[in-house]
């Protein structure tokens, strides 16, 4: 996965133009009202979607599996946000705890042994009473069951990308003990591509449970 994308950012540089997502800009509105300061965003690509996060006066830290991005982030935004360089999969990255994590489009291209981790060490590396934020592609996407069927769900495009794609039901299963307070449908419109359609992802947001109550919830998770 590190070799394609390399390949793409130094191809195709900013190649989803340097707008931010809708979903990130609520995510930092939803982060600023909550009195978050400090915010982990794996994939953090050239951050694009970052810049919504610093602009409101919120300290990020980014993980990006890309040199070629995180050099591309560097020069476009200024940024001196701490950007690990390294795939999600080898997280944790420090032992920093962090008020809130946001993910835009990449929980899906893991399998799922590497997707149930993932989920783990971010809701681990969370704060108690902290929010986590997932934007995941949905089996109502245009591209559902396009190219090769290489596991339930799961289809092989013609790039040679594997993708997971989820509904509610997979959703709570996979997220249902790392405090899962809310699911929605949303689109995200490509703003920097002419006639392309919009995506149909999943908003999943995640609240840690506050310290008086999370040994107890991770006893009754344990004993499940």
């Amino acid at each position: 996965m590190e070799e394609f994308w390399e390949l793409s950012f130094q191809s195709k540089k900013t190649m989803w133009g340097l707008e931010p997502t809708n979903s990130a800009i609520e995510t930092s509105e939803l982060f600023k009202s909550s009195g978050l300061h400090n915010i982990l965003i794996p994939g953090f690509g050239y951050g694009r979607n970052a810049r919504v996060f610093i602009e409101k006066g919120l300290k990020v830290t980014g993980i990006e599996i890309s040199e070629t991005a995180i050099k591309l982030a560097q020069k476009n935004y200024r940024s001196n946000s701490k950007i690990y360089h390294g795939s999600v999969t080898d997280m944790p990255f420090d032992k920093k705890k962090y008020d809130g994590i946001y993910c835009y489009a990449l929980l899906h291209l893991l399998n799922a042994n590497e997707r149930e981790k993932f989920i783990q060490d971010c809701f681990n590396q969370l704060k108690p009473n902290g929010y986590m934020v997932f934007v995941t592609i949905s089996k109502k996407d245009i591209t559902y069951a396009k190219g090769e069927e290489i596991g339930k769900d799961r289809f092989q495009t013609k790039h040679g990308v594997n993708l997971f794609f989820y509904d509610p039901y997979s959703i709570k299963k996979e997220f249902g003990r790392n405090g899962l307070v809310d699911i929605t449908e949303i689109e995200e419109p490509a703003k920097s591509m002419v006639n392309l359609n919009s995506r149909k992802f999943y908003k999943i947001t995640c609240k840690k449970p506050s310290s008086i109550f999370s040994k107890e919830y991770k006893r009754s998770s344990t004993n499940k």
